[in-house]
């Protein structure tokens, strides 16, 4: 058996043309052109790249963009003042808040002060609370590529038993309640979960979100299991050991190339949603 990749890359790719006529659209017909806002407080180079990526999507599909960058000792409040001054500009269709924000800043607070109509990224609770039940909100951005991804390629979700690994706000706890609601059976496993190894074995489909390079070893995945990799560390490996899964497994996210580019595209595509409601 040869397991069929899930190719992030190529489906973020084509969805992005279908994103750049629906913009062209929203214009002619005489909306706003989407723009989304990016903050990013301090200097760490790898969220910087993440931001640049989410700007360049923007600018492949025709969308505006406005690039926020804050000083490392910028404080809770000024962070606040930015983020509300950006909630309160119509020129603004959605707000993203790179994570993570240096350790003096209250994230949550942060978070939850973006308006619900502009967070495209879903990370306020307010989000996640209608998310979760089943009402109209912007989903977080990682677990609804994912979601986009498997209905994609046609991955049965109802009646099978998924294992999330990681229960982080962004990611796991948002991805758990996205396959409950797709009717999955769902179990989340964390850093105190008891024999980890044999929780994994019971998953058809195994999401790992838990940010430690291959945590999570192959040997654990059953055959036949559906493989989401939402990792991605240095020398290019994920959550999830992959040695020798791709004769094993029945389909399986690759790292790079993956999750990833499906992230972006989820954040695009939801910027383009709160333009065309604002429209309305």
């Amino acid at each position: 058996m040869s397991a069929q990749v899930l190719d992030g890359k190529l489906l973020a790719k084509n969805r992005e043309q279908l994103l750049k006529v629906a913009v062209d659209q929203l214009i002619a017909q005489g909306g706003r052109k989407p723009a989304l806002a990016t903050i990013l407080v301090g200097d760490d180079p790898s969220s910087a790249t993440y931001v640049q990526m989410k700007i360049n999507a923007c600018e492949r599909v025709g969308m505006g963009s406005k690039s926020i960058i804050l000083p490392a000792k910028t404080t809770t409040e000024e962070l606040l003042t930015e983020i509300t001054r950006l909630n309160n500009d119509p020129e603004i269709n959605g707000i993203l808040l790179q994570h993570p924000v240096p350790e003096q800043i209250d994230e949550r607070a942060c978070f939850d002060a973006i308006s619900l109509e502009k967070d495209v990224d879903g990370v306020t609770t307010q989000g996640f609370g209608r998310m979760a039940m089943g009402e109209k909100a912007f989903g977080s951005a990682t677990p609804a590529g994912i979601m986009t991804l498997l209905k994609h390629y046609d991955v049965q979700m109802e009646g099978k038993h998924a294992v999330v690994v990681g229960r982080s706000p962004i990611l796991g706890k948002p991805m758990a309640a996205m396959l409950l609601n797709a009717n999955a059976t769902v179990t989340v496993c964390h850093s105190r979960t008891v024999d980890l190894a044999q929780q994994v074995q019971k998953a058809d489909i195994v999401i790992g979100a838990v940010g430690k390079p291959e945590l999570i070893k192959a040997q654990w995945i059953n055959d036949g299991a559906v493989v989401i990799d939402a990792g991605y560390h240095v020398g290019g490996v994920g959550d999830i050991e992959k040695q020798g899964l791709e004769t094993r497994v029945s389909a399986m996210t690759p790292v790079p190339g993956g999750v990833g580019p499906m992230t972006i595209n989820a954040l695009i595509s939801q910027t383009l949603k709160a333009a065309q409601l604002a429209s309305l």
